[in-house]
């Protein structure tokens, strides 16, 4: 099997390396190809869990749904999970291998690649094309020394790269041209052009733009992707700009805290037509009050314990039983599970110093990190508001959490009762990520909440709709046939 590798760079974080990754990846596979998404080094806390049971960043499994292809640890081979502004878990083909610094990782990147070139082999033995994500900006100069993420892999995997740039941001000839002109005549020689971002207006009023960039560079404009409006994929960490809805039925908010991760479980409740969801961050709130929502939801965390006291130092545990008091909910995931207990202890330092955090104290459990990561696809039954629903979701935590008194379970999972809901009905938490992706747990969940939902979709229906109208987008305004071009003579391979 002959394999084309293709790199998407961007010129910043967020200018669009994703969605083209995925709008490729979804093009070729309707053409017949066997595509691999790939990403060599992915810094992100949103993930996903594959078959193996191996984990891998969360867009790289977006991009796997776009070429229709089961999850693979070799489509995101290097995964960084900051823990800290320092620190990060650094995960090698899906599974934990160490928590480092900045500059011990830094020095590691040499053997790092092993494991990202091992992978591209895979990769090229057993698909047609692959679709190849960098990481932020090949312009970087403090990162270029050991690359592996940019024009490191493309160097030495010999393969072109399309450099995105994102209109919207204002600058985008000065981003396209600053960037090539920072790179080694070597890397400039394989960009093979320039696709622009996220263009609103008419195209006439580009044109002069465009022609002095292709004679500027001597490289082609192979595309100008228009803004795409109401577009609903997953963000690789980005959290979503919040939605306001007018004449909602539910009101959900979600405390933002310093480590929050898979904040990709909010997908579907944030672009609910009768769900007013919003993300709260401490910084935007005129107040230290939070607003009055039916339900509060926390969300996961790469560090439960400093995420605590940062939501403590907010005076949001107050906020929280003052919602409770006045007949709200919450809901925990994951690490904002543990929150809901009395402790989290860390005896070992797994997630930073040693030592124990008071919980909300909201449900009799508590908590113990441990060394051993659960990363498993799940099947489960989904209990709440009186209804007993079929749910799929996946658990990524550190951790065992234990019930200090009898607690009413939330999950069934192989027929293991997991998660907890309070007797007063008020209180509800599990380990489940994904859980609200399904539209009959989010009808149970504004149910439990005392309202009723007509609208509800399926996470899947969702992305899948964004992924058909993303690439259809993409083929009509890029030079497919140039790329093509490129592909079929580039070093004759």
């Amino acid at each position: 099997m002959s394999a084309k590798t293709l790199m998407i760079q961007g010129t910043t974080s967020d200018a669009g390396k994703t969605t083209l990754v995925a709008a490729l990846c979804r093009i070729y596979t309707k053409q017949g190809f066997k595509v691999a998404p790939f990403k060599p080094q992915n810094m992100a806390l949103n993930s996903a869990v594959t078959p193996c049971g191996g984990e891998i960043g969360r867009a790289q499994a977006v991009q796997a749904q776009a070429a229709n292809v089961e999850l693979s640890v070799d489509f995101n081979p290097i995964l960084l999970k900051p823990q800290s502004d320092k620190n990060a878990q650094v995960i090698i083909h899906g599974k934990v291998f160490s928590s480092m610094d900045a500059q011990d990782y830094h020095d590691y990147k040499t053997i790092a690649k092993n494991a990202v070139f091992e992978s591209h082999q895979r990769l090229e033995e057993n698909y047609q094309r692959i679709i190849v994500e960098g990481a932020g900006s090949p312009a970087e100069i403090n990162l270029r020394a050991g690359d592996i993420a940019n024009m490191g892999f493309a160097e030495q995997a010999d393969c072109p790269v399309i450099i995105i740039a994102d209109i919207d941001k204002g600058g985008v000839f000065a981003h396209l041209v600053g960037t090539l002109e920072l790179l080694s005549k070597t890397e400039q020689a394989r960009v093979v052009g320039f696709v622009i971002n996220r263009f609103r207006g008419d195209i006439k009023l580009l044109e002069s733009g465009l022609t002095w960039l292709e004679e500027r560079t001597n490289k082609p404009v192979l595309g100008v992707i228009p803004y795409i409006h109401g577009l609903h994929i997953a963000a690789e960490d980005a959290v979503s700009v919040n939605q306001q809805v007018k004449k909602a039925k539910l009101k959900v908010i979600v405390p933002v805290t310093p480590r929050m991760s898979n904040h990709n479980d909010f997908d579907a409740l944030g672009v609910h037509d009768e769900i007013d969801f919003q993300f709260i961050y401490a910084s935007e709130l005129k107040s230290t009050e939070l607003p009055a929502a039916d339900l509060i939801i926390l969300a996961g965390s790469k560090n439960s314990r400093a995420d605590l006291e940062f939501l403590k130092a907010q005076g949001w545990d107050k906020q929280i039983q003052k919602h409770l008091r006045y007949g709200g909910k919450v809901f925990g995931i994951c690490g904002g599970y543990q929150m809901l207990g009395q402790t989290i202890a860390d005896p070992h330092g797994i997630e930073g110093d040693v030592g124990e955090t008071t919980g909300l104290k909201l449900l009799p459990m508590s908590t113990i990190l441990t060394a051993n990561k659960t990363l498993e696809n799940q099947q489960a039954i989904l209990t709440l508001a009186g209804e007993s629903i079929d749910v799929k979701g996946y658990e990524i935590h550190l951790g065992e959490t234990q019930h200090l008194s009898p607690l009413t379970p939330l999950l069934s999972i192989n027929g293991e009762e997991q998660g907890a809901i309070s007797d007063d009905q008020q209180i509800a938490g599990c380990y489940l990520h994904g859980v609200f992706d399904q539209a009959k747990a989010i009808d149970a969940l504004a149910l439990w909440c005392e309202v009723s939902l007509e609208k509800s979709q399926d996470l899947d229906v969702i992305q899948e709709q964004a992924i058909e109208k993303l690439a259809d987008v993409c083929q009509q305004h890029m030079d497919l046939p140039k790329i093509e071009q490129i592909l079929q003579q580039w070093r004759n391979s």
